[in-house]
């Protein structure tokens, strides 16, 4: 094989090597069994993959805290679950959906939109990170302090299991009317 042959051989393979990757790049996820947000009418049908465990944490509290549904939705393969105190296990895309859509929804028809939960320690073991958390938000009264174990498979969030419990929240009161 001449010189000249070599490179053009070395060139493509590199050119197919980057084309490859831009492709791999510019998918937002892959397909997921379909979820509607009851409130919304939003769909979820994409998984999104995060790099790392940390990432795929990160990416749940941003979507948290910035009320995203769907986001929220794109990290929940079928068989994940939640596990909430009280023994409580919410299993599947489906239920989750629905346990998320009364989260986002704004505080005034009962949602916990507008709150903000900050890290306050983690500790990463593994694929889970587990991390103590401050809740607050203009409608309530005082901080509410937490804790949750996001379990990942490294790309997505296959359990969590929180502390939460929306009935210990201390609200604020409602202005007079």
């Amino acid at each position: 094989m001449s010189r000249s042959s070599v490179l053009r051989a070395g060139v493509l393979a590199v050119s197919l090597a980057i084309l490859a990757s831009g492709v791999a790049l510019g998918q937002e996820g892959e397909p997921a069994t379909a979820v509607t947000n009851p409130n919304s009418g939003e769909i979820s049908d994409m998984l999104v993959p995060q790099a790392t465990a940390y990432d795929t944490y990160a990416e749940h509290i941003r979507a948290l805290n910035a009320c995203d549904w769907v986001a929220l939705m794109a990290q929940y393969p079928d068989e994940a679950e939640v596990h909430l105190s009280g023994g409580n296990v919410v299993r599947g895309r489906e239920a989750i959906g629905e346990l998320f859509a009364g989260f986002v929804l704004p505080s005034d028809e009962g949602g916990l939109c507008g709150i903000t939960f900050s890290e306050e320690s983690r500790l990463e073991v593994g694929g889970t990170e587990n991390v103590q958390w401050v809740a607050e938000a203009d409608f309530l009264a005082e901080p509410y302090r937490g804790s949750d174990a996001y379990v990942t498979d490294g790309q997505y969030m296959v359990a969590m299991v929180s502390t939460f419990e929306g009935t210990d929240l201390v609200m604020a009161e409602a202005a007079a009317e």
